[in-house]
């Protein structure tokens, strides 16, 4: 049987080839056109969640205005220039009311986000929570604290976006866990900050809020993905911010942006009432935890939701309350270092402010031993990459259906969406050039079987072991090691995903990491970082290199690590560091 008689079988009419180039043509048409609206669709609720979010800086400029009109007297200087520390004890004494604090804020966070675009939303019921507070019997640690949340964690009455369109609408009945307990300690929840589509980024950038910028160098990242809180409070617009952390999310804008961020061990602080574009991955660790100026504001943070509150709450929180004991000891510690983790080489800054920070260590009576993470290539290759996109990043894509996908994640989506077997192809023929990009690409096809799944699972589980094992025979009380940065230049992030080698080994590892700001990049490291190499000389060591130019005077962080359920201990190291940092600062 010929085609045309197959044809005329089938339907006569489809006989015509003009009848079937019609047919051709509407059906191309209709698919385009279905296309074009789904797209106007998108475009559309994304106007809409815009919309909603200037109508609420609206209302909340109109707060802030109405008490400065009713309070002309209010020192809102002398406010934001107190420590949390300070502003807790004032509070607490009377000598500030939890209004001029909460309006003070306010207005700083209105200034902030129109110079950076970092507050999506503001929480109206903080005003009630504001006389709710006021009425408590017992003033709770937090008593009178303005805190910022970051996008994705629950809000009574408020969107979660995670960046994207599929999540908007859908209006949460009831606040997160960890911002009951905040509540609960009297803290008043004013703003929601901004965060990179997916969040499986660290720059701060989606398609319904826009970019978020770096309040220390418009041209350079605030990091992510808890941008929108590195940037809130780099600006003075918080005092106290909760973020989340999946691969550095807490740590990379604290860095970036000059602040202390703690990612906690994964089950100390509840995660209940959070939205997730991976929920289900259980490879790699996601926690929250508080992002602040200072150390002391991180401890009084977790002491206040280390509490019976939250225990209550959640019992799948172990019953652990802050060890006051721990945090204040002034013993003499035996620390572990390392300068560069063989991954990714260190900017000059990066080494420097490890070196530096050792010194200042050594010289206070605290020993100091060189430490070495085993087998960095295996973590972040086999562990960190196929354990995060176990399923061959098939939900992340997923998420994508009826979105738009934002350029900042462009590149890390293209390859995300490609097939296994071309990713496998690819990893084949790059191998011999760039062993490194071929060892990932080869990762990102996930695990394959239920079998595999399990066998990394164990992979990860031995790894812990391995390391601690070290870490024992070492005697080590904590590790003390670079902290990536410093900011990027915009649009690496997405580029670079892998150089997140130096935060992602604490969430395999499921360890607390905490970072402190210590220096600030100099023109001899500016100097030194054209002669920057990289380990592989691969186009992700040249994408690094131009990543961190141009940052003269920008923050330098380093990160410190303690074994899990030792946050205290964590906290304790990030103090002494900051202590130390500081006094050389001031009589430099």
């Amino acid at each position: 049987m010929t085609r045309e008689q197959l044809w005329q079988v089938l339907d006569p009419r489809w006989g015509d080839p003009r009848t079937l180039s019609a047919l051709l043509c509407s059906s191309a048409a209709a698919i385009g056109l279905l296309k074009l609206l789904g797209r106007r669709q998108i475009q559309q609720k994304m106007k809409e969640a815009r919309r909603t979010r200037d109508l609420a800086l609206e209302r909340m400029e109109k707060a802030a205005h109405r008490f400065k009109q009713e309070n002309p007297g209010t020192q809102t200087a002398h406010i934001l220039s107190l420590t949390m520390a300070e502003l807790a004890e004032k509070l607490k004494e009377g000598s500030l009311s939890p209004e001029s604090v909460l309006y003070t804020y306010m207005g700083q966070a209105l200034e902030v986000t129109r110079e950076v675009n970092c507050v999506i939303d503001f929480i109206h019921g903080c005003e009630d929570q504001l006389q709710k507070v006021k009425k408590q019997k017992e003033k709770g640690l937090l008593y009178g604290i303005p805190i910022s949340i970051k996008d994705h964690i629950n809000c009574k009455g408020h969107v979660s976006s995670g960046g994207m369109v599929k999540f908007l609408g859908q209006v949460k009945e009831e606040d997160s866990v960890i911002v009951q307990v905040l509540k609960s300690q009297g803290a008043i929840p004013f703003v929601k900050t901004n965060i990179p589509q997916t969040m499986i980024n660290y720059d701060c950038s989606n398609p319904i809020f826009g970019q978020t910028l770096n309040p220390l160098n418009h041209q350079k990242s605030p990091g992510g993905s808890s941008g929108g809180e590195g940037a809130l409070i780099a600006g003075g617009g918080s005092i106290l911010g909760i973020g989340s952390d999946v691969a550095g999310s807490i740590r990379l804008p604290s860095s970036f942006c000059g602040l202390c961020g703690l990612k906690p061990t994964g089950e100390r602080l509840s995660k209940l009432g959070v939205v997730s574009p991976i929920t289900g991955m259980k490879s790699v660790t996601g926690m929250l935890g508080p992002m602040a100026r200072d150390v002391d504001s991180l401890a009084l943070c977790m002491k206040a939701l280390l509490c019976e509150e939250m225990f209550q709450l959640d019992p799948t929180v172990p019953p652990l309350p802050f060890d006051e004991e721990v945090y204040t000891s002034s013993k003499p510690l035996r620390i572990g270092y390392y300068e560069g983790d063989g991954y990714f080489q260190p900017s000059p800054s990066m080494k420097r402010a490890v070196q530096q920070t050792r010194k200042l260590l050594q010289d206070a009576g605290h020993t100091l031993v060189p430490f070495a993470p085993p087998k960095i290539d295996y973590v972040v290759d086999e562990l960190f990459t196929r354990g995060i996109f176990s399923d061959g990043a098939a939900h992340l894509v997923d998420c994508f259906k009826g979105d738009i996908v934002d350029p900042n994640l462009k590149s890390q989506f293209n390859t995300y969406r490609l097939p296994t077997l071309v990713k496998r192809i690819l990893a084949i023929l790059l191998k011999p050039i760039y062993p490194r990009i071929a060892r990932d690409l080869n990762a990102l096809c996930g695990v394959g079987s239920a079998k595999n799944l399990w066998d990394q699972h164990g992979a990860v589980a031995a790894y812990r072991t391995e390391f601690i094992a070290k870490w024992r025979k070492l005697r080590l009380d904590v590790v003390l090691c670079p902290m990536l940065g410093p900011a990027f230049n915009h649009g690496y992030a997405g580029k670079l995903f892998a150089a997140t080698s130096y935060t992602n080994l604490y969430n395999v590892l499921n360890f607390p990491a905490g970072v402190v700001p210590v220096s600030t990049v100099t023109r001899a490291d500016e100097e030194e970082l054209k002669h920057y190499r990289g380990h592989y000389g691969d186009p992700w060591d040249n994408r690094l290199k131009e990543a961190v130019t141009g940052a003269v005077g920008l923050p330098v962080a380093v990160q410190c690590v303690a074994l899990p359920w030792q946050e205290e201990l964590c906290l304790r190291l990030m103090k002494e560091v900051e202590t130390l940092t500081h006094g050389t600062k001031r009589r430099a």
